[in-house]
């Protein structure tokens, strides 16, 4: 019987040495598929490109340097015309496994195939949850999660699932793009991401696309840890990225308020 095969995609920009451990975190723990990982450096201003490319990760790892910082989903779709894999993950470089989360991802969609693309159950290194299940974006969902203002916890509480059993698996409409899995085949029928996304939110509007090809799920028995910098909060320049690119989101699907 032929092994299942899955690809792994890091972007990077600056940050090698956390990147490099991502990576090396990957191809220590996944022993049940056979797994190909490649780190795209998008032109990084700190020279990560060619520091990682010097690295010995004690496996075959491809590093892809871009000659220029082409986005996050750009980035990504730099590996699909080398995919032979049944199983592609999007991984981001702050990502660190406790276990072999790939194969078991894997194994998951294995045994359900109506399901297209899927997300584990993400953690601080601390170990404090990070409610990565989510409805679609909405206005105030997003206003909710930025500002911490009390009429706005019920509507954070629907965005994120909290009305929900998230001890088992849930269909759900948004996919972190920080780390998930996704059938290579469907990957590449929908051509990657959409690519007029710099960054932001084209893990939303991916969850769309892949919904058209069957269910997004929600995994809680598998757990990764993610260190999740939190950048649009910590500053005002990455946080008008963020309104700009949910602009082009509901541009695109539609304008939701509540």
């Amino acid at each position: 019987m032929a092994r299942t095969r899955a690809s792994a995609c890091i972007v990077v920009y600056g940050g090698g040495e956390e990147a490099a451990a991502a990576a090396r975190s990957l191809l220590e723990q996944t022993k049940g598929v056979e797994l190909s990982l490649t780190l795209v450096d998008n032109a990084s201003p700190d020279g990560s490109g060619e520091w990682l490319a010097a690295q010995d990760f004690g496996a075959p790892v491809r590093v892809l340097r871009m000659t220029q910082n082409v986005g996050f989903g750009k980035g990504h779709n730099a590996v699909l015309p080398g995919l032979s894999s049944d199983y592609h993950f999007v991984v981001n470089p702050d990502v660190t496994l406790e276990d072999d989360a790939v194969s078991r991802l894997c194994a998951w969609m294995d045994a359900h195939p109506d399901v297209v693309m899927a997300t584990p159950r993400l953690v601080f290194p601390s170990g404090e949850e990070q409610y990565t299940a989510k409805r679609r974006p909405t206005a105030l969902a997003i206003l909710a999660r930025q500002l911490p203002l009390p009429f706005l916890k019920k509507i954070e509480r629907h965005y994120l699932m909290l009305d929900e059993d998230l001890t088992k698996p849930q269909e759900i409409d948004f996919c972190t793009g920080c780390f998930f899995v996704i059938r290579t085949e469907v990957f590449r029928a929908m051509g990657g991401f959409d690519e007029s996304y710099f960054v932001y939110v084209e893990d939303a509007d991916i969850t769309r696309e892949a919904q058209k090809f069957g269910k997004v799920m929600y995994v809680p028995d598998v757990r990764v840890r993610h260190a999740w910098h939190r950048d649009a909060r910590r500053r005002w320049k990455n946080f008008w990225l963020q309104i700009l690119s949910m602009l082009h989101y509901w541009h695109k699907w539609g304008f939701e308020l509540i």
